[in-house]
Parts: C-alpha cells; structure tokens; sequence
C-alpha cells in the first residue's frame, strides 16, 4: 500500500494548500440565505475537515517543520489558532443553523481560518519547502496515512454531507453524468464481447 499511496499522495505541503483551498472553497458556498439542511452540512464538512487537518498537521507537519528551524514565530501561533478554531467549531455544534447567532459563529470561523492559512502560505509553507524539500513527499504519504485513519470512520457522515451539501441542479446533473456514464461503459463492453 506504501507504493500505491507514494503514487498518488500529494506532498505534505501541497496536501495542506489542497486542504486550505477546499476548507475556502467550501465557506463560500455558504449564505445567510441558505437553506438550514444545507447550512449544517456545509458547516459539518468545515468543521470535520479543520479538525483532520489540524490533527495532521500538529501530528506530522509541524514537529518535523520545528525540527529543522529556529524561527520559530508563526509556527508558535500555529497551535493556538488551532485551539481557537476548535473552540468556535465546539460553540456550533452546540448550535442550530436557525439559530440567531449561527452564521455570525460561521463567519466568526472563517475569519479565524483565513487569518491561520495566511500566516502558513507565506510563511510556513515556503520555509517547508526550503528545509524540508527532501522529505515533503514522505511526510505526504505519511500524512496520508493518518488521514485515511482519521476520516475514514466518518466516511459516511463525509458522503452524506456532501450530498446534502448539493443543489437540486448539481443533483441533477450528476445523476445523468453516472447514467450517461453507464450507458457508454455498457456499450463498450458489449463491443468488445
């Protein structure tokens, strides 16, 4: 599994910038205007993904990174932003997407996370790439690893999330991709026998 997971596991920064865009990406499909089972499937996914994403990076990025530097400024705050975003992550589970102080507490979150991925891409990031060259790829393959350990027990909640996550259209449009989809491999296999 090693060699299959060398093949097609991104280095450990490009996993972290891979993991920031999707984190991004995802707080921008929310809207105060969203509907409430959206909402909470949005934010379930956030809050799932931040959590994975600061274990791996407490667990294996920033040991080796504090290993080989002696600045050490950013990569001191790391951990206390972390603490920070499990902080607010706790006051919405706690909460209901119709409750009043819900996508305040949501924003709240977002601020906190651009702020912690600015300080990483301009500084953490660059300064890994620097020190840790020659061990990017392993790290990556081994936060890799700890990922599958990590979300794989919550794969189910993950898809279902997703799923929810999704409008009618993308729904839509999905289904008739799988179906299409089937439709050609069907064809293709009949062909060949």
């Amino acid at each position: 599994m090693d060699t299959l997971l060398s093949k097609v596991s991104p280095n450990a920064v490009n996993m972290i910038r891979m993991d920031h865009t999707h984190v991004l990406a995802t707080f921008h499909k929310y809207d105060k205007d969203t509907p409430t089972r959206i909402k909470l499937a949005l934010v379930d996914n956030i809050c799932l993904a931040l959590e994975i994403h600061a274990q791996l990076e407490e667990e294996i990025f920033y040991p080796a990174l504090r290993a080989v530097t002696t600045d050490n400024e950013v990569l001191d705050k790391a951990k206390p932003q972390h603490d920070e975003m499990r902080r607010v992550i706790g006051e919405l589970r706690s909460m209901q997407p119709g409750d009043q102080a819900y996508d305040d507490k949501v924003m709240e979150l977002m601020r906190d996370v651009m702020h912690h991925v600015a300080d990483e891409e301009t500084v953490l990031l660059p300064e890994a790439e620097r020190l840790l060259a020659n061990r990017l790829d392993e790290m990556g393959v081994e936060m890799t690893k700890r990922r599958l350990q990590l979300a794989g027990p919550r794969a189910g909640e993950l898809a279902a999330n997703t799923i929810k996550a999704m409008s009618t259209t993308t729904m839509v449009l999905a289904a008739g991709g799988l179906l299409a989809g089937s439709y050609v491999l069907r064809r293709a296999f009949a062909r060949s026998h």
